[in-house]
């Protein structure tokens, strides 16, 4: 298969076949003829595998390594488990994180409904982020 033909069959972009192969997750064979890229089934599987990963939040970084892993005859499922905890760990603290954030900004938004906007002239900026008072009670 052309990197065309690879791109049609798994439903992403020749981009994203030529980034996966310039970084060594595919490995296609040189054609002698023309000295094109030719993709076998091996990388058709591959990359179905790399993209569905990648759409459970999995790294390029952790793609690389379970196919490495696989490559070397050993089943990187244990791998798979441990690594997709530690990635919905994360997602979770990242959605606590903006969920705090849309909080104070909502927060934010309230207290600035009846404040004029006005012109300091004493070195601040912006009155309404200086005066704003955060859920912990801090200002500015």
């Amino acid at each position: 298969m052309r990197v065309s033909d690879l791109a049609r069959k798994t439903g992403t972009t020749t981009e994203t076949v030529r980034h996966y192969t310039d970084i060594g997750l595919l490995q296609p064979v040189r054609d002698p003829n023309n000295g094109y890229r030719r993709y076998g089934n091996t990388d058709l599987r591959l990359l179905r595998f790399a993209l569905k990963a990648r759409s459970l939040g999995f790294t390029l970084a952790d793609i690389q390594s379970l196919a490495e892993a696989s490559r070397h005859g050993e089943t990187p499922c244990g791998q798979v488990r441990t690594l997709i905890e530690t990635r919905l760990q994360q997602v979770e603290d990242r959605i606590a994180e903006l969920q705090s954030l849309s909080q104070r900004m909502r927060t934010a938004m309230a207290e600035w409904q009846t404040v004029p906007d006005q012109r300091l002239d004493d070195g601040r900026v912006c009155g309404l982020i200086d005066t704003f008072t955060d859920d912990a009670g801090e200002t500015g």
